[in-house]
């Protein structure tokens, strides 16, 4: 498969995850400057890595949440905070994993995620 084919697996996967509207904002966000790095997230981190079959959806929204939680990554944080609702992840299992991350990764990092959680889950109106 070509990086072209997997762009557009990637970006249908993307927008599946995120909604048509988030990932337009996105990928028009830094216009034509950001079209080959918007190219290589379609292609790579969604056409390629988020479509492997290894872990459900679910498991890779929430090791998401962990990742930028502990980079502090506010932004991309609730990116995937949304991905991971419409993944079917429940508000419960975003807590725990956001718990580990207090003991692995420090509290400041868990108090700045729980505080976008929650943003997130008011909006999502799972709060």
């Amino acid at each position: 498969m070509d990086t072209k084919d997997l762009a557009e697996k990637g970006l249908k996967l993307r927008k599946e995850l995120f909604g048509d509207k988030a990932v337009e904002q996105r990928m028009n966000a830094f216009g034509a400057f950001g079209e080959p790095l918007q190219h290589i997230i379609n292609a790579y981190a969604y056409g390629d890595v988020w479509s492997r079959p290894g872990l459900s959806l679910g498991v890779k929204s929430l090791a998401m949440i962990a990742m930028m939680a502990a980079a502090n990554r506010p932004a991309e944080l609730r990116v995937h905070l949304k991905g991971a609702l419409k993944n079917g992840c429940s508000p419960e299992e975003i807590r725990e994993i956001l718990l580990l991350v207090a003991l692995y990764c420090g509290i400041p990092a868990a108090n700045e995620a729980h505080r976008a959680a929650m943003d997130v889950l008011k909006e999502e109106g799972k709060a």
